[in-house]
């Protein structure tokens, strides 16, 4: 007989299973792997078996290596295997006597060995200490001389003397406002090390010596916290003071670790053609990163240039005077004939880099059309135009041609003078009552639009550049308390006046497409697909470059340099010229942005779209920014100022510069003087940055009855109130509304608003458009006259 298998029943005991969650329980683990252990686990267990001694001693040998490692850099520092120690003398006084100061220098040590390059610098040879030193004094009262020598400098010798404040115990009266501005740039743009020495402190009493020379640390303490002030007067001051420079610890520069750089210790132009461009050839220690000679290299004042060779000839300035190879002649100056030069690169124009900056867009490409033969015509007829203007009684025809041409309406030349008053009555827009008061005052005059008189204007120059300065302060003051609100123009429709702006519910989340309705210069630029990621790439692969090592005395063959800006650096006395070796794509033009932060001393306005002179690290232009906030958002509100002690973003069409890399900001005034105005650094070259326009509307409530609310003087026309009916209203206190209906045909308008509204309240309506940069970058070359003839093949004496 067959049985029945046991089925459980309703009331069956069933154990719950362990709850792994949503993870692998640690079985599940062991039985995929197989054995199988991690790196990182394998690692630590290897650490974690590592006996307390063991790991000690680990730790203890790192540390040495990091140790010998500091100490083999400074060992070699200034040693004969590697360039001279560049030392750099800035006086904070202008009435420093530099040479008496350099004289010291030069007769720190007996067994100095002294020799002058044709560029003005000074070699030493000392060797007690086993080193070189390089001093380059750049013309005193020259900023941007002096801040190009800092850019190539190891220390930076500011120097303060005793001479001129001896009856003075002010701390205010030590350093006088060049000292200011060139130790305030010059921190600005990255200093390396540094020394404050004191000099002239003899000529003070016993007495009074320690008191000054605190005072001098309580000054210097503002820009530099850490410094210690030494004094330089005599022979031991200055061993010193070249010891410390030889020894401390120095100071990294970021922009300029990542480049090569050199300092000129002489030059040679060989013209080539009649096309007025050469070959100019730079000698001096290259430093930083290697130079290979198919990129590109950047002179200030000159440009970016190609090179054709790289030559290594003998170092003439040895540790030792019996390791000189070439002869001296009797100026202790090394003569050219026996100099033994070796080619180290030449260039490979398969490899070379390009020079081509700007892209080549086809005008054809897109929605772009060429002017027509009518719009030439209106065109040649406009500038022939004449400008009738409504003046006060008795301004003559020169007073007249200082208003601005926007408030004055342009009439044909074949118009008769009855028909030019018709024209102006029927433009004007109609008179209140205080206009009908003053009417009697003004009149209209009609003028064409000459050149000014250059005699006249010169003698009212300074007059107009007050009146015009008064303005901007004005308009800065009121953009300040009123910000981004205009006036409704009434005398044309508002929907024509800003047919270009657009209403957004929300400035932080409403999406804006970057490339909607691009301006053709923006054909011109490159762009990054990720700029972060490409900067961090460049940056990377530099530190595996090849090319000429740094460290070598090298000759670099820099291709068609232009031969009146040669002529006019061999003009300017003691100006140094430098070299820095770009990074990839650093020639090309792109949309720079640079944050920016006003110095506390200028209090002036600076207007959007005003010319201004930049210094990014090694490049130095000028160009004509426009200003944004600094957000997080991905628009930025554009702003018409850049006030005092604020920070802004301006946007321009400039260079690629990676970042970080310091940014100065110059203003130019008169006699071709720069005042640093604000500092900042290198934030991004990304064209896609929104930087959105804002105007606000105003209107004033009229009758209010609940949430609705009648309002006046936003509009003036019954048709600009349909056109902005679908933009959203906010007020001052906070409501919001939109427009319900226009009441009459004079620009009154039915509102509703999500609250009671107050009779005091103002209801604003925010428009909105996107601002781009205008094509107004130009290097800043050099200044100085430019001889009309000289040497073809001349070197700097």
């Amino acid at each position: 007989m067959k049985q029945d298998a046991h089925r459980p029943g309703a009331f069956k005991q069933v154990n719950k299973s362990h709850k792994t969650g949503r993870h692998r329980s640690k079985g599940a683990i062991n039985s995929e792997v197989k054995g199988k252990v991690n790196v990182k686990t394998l690692s630590k267990r290897i650490k974690s078996e590592l006996g307390k001694e063991a790991r000690r001693h680990q730790a203890q040998q790192i540390r040495q290596n990091k140790r010998d490692e500091v100490l083999q850099k400074k060992r070699h520092f200034g040693s004969a295997a590697a360039p001279p120690s560049l030392i750099v003398l800035i006086p904070l006084q202008k009435d420093i006597n530099i040479q008496d100061v350099l004289t010291v220098l030069k007769n720190a040590d007996e067994t100095t060995s002294i020799a002058h390059s044709p560029c003005g610098a000074v070699h030493l040879s000392i060797p007690r200490f086993k080193q070189r030193f390089s001093i380059i004094v750049p013309p005193v009262g020259d900023i941007l001389s002096t801040l190009d020598a800092a850019k190539v400098a190891d220390t930076v010798l500011f120097l303060i003397s005793a001479k001129s404040n001896i009856d003075s115990e002010a701390a205010e009266e030590i350093i006088d406002s060049w000292g200011e501005n060139i130790i305030l740039s010059a921190r600005a743009q990255g200093l390396p090390t540094t020394i404050v020495a004191l000099t002239d402190l003899d000529n003070l009493p016993q007495k009074k010596r320690q008191k000054y020379k605190q005072l001098v640390e309580h000054k210097v303490s503002k820009w530099l916290p850490e410094e210690k002030i030494s004094v330089l007067d005599k022979s031991v001051d200055a061993l010193n003071t070249l010891r410390r420079a030889g020894s401390q610890k120095q100071r990294t520069v970021f922009y300029r670790s990542k480049r090569p750089y050199l300092l000129a210790e002489k030059l040679k132009y060989s013209q080539e053609g009649s096309e007025g461009l050469g070959t100019l050839e730079v000698t001096g220690y290259l430093r930083g990163k290697p130079l290979s000679v198919n990129g590109l290299v950047h002179l200030p004042g000159f440009g970016d240039f190609q090179m054709s060779r790289i030559d290594t000839p003998d170092d003439p300035y040895p540790l030792e005077k019996g390791k000189r190879k070439t002869q001296l002649n009797g100026e202790n100056e090394p003569m050219d004939g026996e100099v033994e030069t070796k080619i180290l690169q030449t260039a490979d124009p398969s490899k070379q880099e390009s020079l081509q900056a700007e892209n080549m867009p086809d005008p054809m490409d897109a929605e772009q059309t060429w002017p027509t033969e009518e719009e030439l015509k209106q065109a040649e007829a406009q500038q022939k135009r004449k400008l009738v203007k409504v003046v006060p009684k008795g301004t003559s025809e020169y007073q007249a041609a200082w208003i601005p041409d926007e408030d004055a309406e342009g009439v044909d030349d074949d118009l008769s003078e009855s028909e030019d008053e018709i024209s102006v009555d029927e433009g004007m827009s109609e008179p209140d009552s205080e206009q009908e008061n003053d009417k009697e005052e003004y009149e209209t005059m009609t003028m064409s639009e000459a050149a000014h008189d250059e005699q006249r204007y010169d003698e009212e120059l300074d007059l107009m550049e007050e009146r015009q300065e008064l303005e901007k302060i004005q308009k800065a003051k009121l953009d300040a308390e009123f910000p981004d609100e205009v006036d409704t123009p009434q005398d044309m429709l508002a929907k024509l006046r800003f047919q270009k702006y657009r209403g957004l519910e929300s400035f932080r989340t409403t999406p804006w497409d970057s490339k909607e309705n691009l301006p053709i210069d923006y054909a011109r630029i490159f762009q990054f697909k990720n700029f972060d990621r490409t900067r961090k790439r460049i940056l990377r692969d530099s530190e595996d470059a090849d090319g000429a090592p740094p460290g070598c005395y090298v000759t670099i063959h820099v291709k068609n340099v232009n031969l009146h800006l040669f002529q006019a650096h061999c003009n300017a006395k003691d100006r140094p010229l430098i070299i820095f070796g770009l990074l990839p794509h650093e020639q090309k033009m792109s949309v720079s942005n640079v944050i920016l932060k006003r110095t506390g001393d200028n209090l002036k306005p600076i207007k959007s779209k005003e010319r201004l002179v930049f210094q990014c690290g090694f490049r130095r232009f000028a160009a004509c920014p426009i200003f944004s906030q600094h957000t997080n958002g991905n628009k930025h509100k554009y702003e018409r100022f850049f006030q005092p002690e604020s920070t802004v973003v301006a946007s321009m069409f400039a260079p690629i510069t990676y970042s970080p890399c310091p940014v100065l900001c110059f203003v130019e005034k008169a006699g071709d003087e720069l005042e640093l105005i604000a500092t900042g650094s290198i934030l991004s070259a990304n064209p896609d940055r929104l930087v959105i326009k804002r105007v606000v509307l105003s209107g004033h409530p009229f009758k209010v009855h609940k949430h609705s609310a009648v309002i006046r003087f936003m509009f003036f026309n019954r048709e600009d109130i349909s056109w902005f009916k679908p933009v959203q209203l906010t007020t001052k206190y906070g409501r919001r509304g939109h427009i319900k209906e226009p009441l009459g045909t004079h620009g009154h308008m039915k509102c509703q608003f999500d609250g009671q509204l107050k009779s005091q309240d103002t209801v604003l309506m925010k428009l909105y458009k996107r601002v781009f940069p205008k094509w107004t970058y130009e290097t800043f070359l050099l200044t100085g006259s430019s001889p009309s003839s000289g040497a073809v093949d001349q070197e700097m004496e």
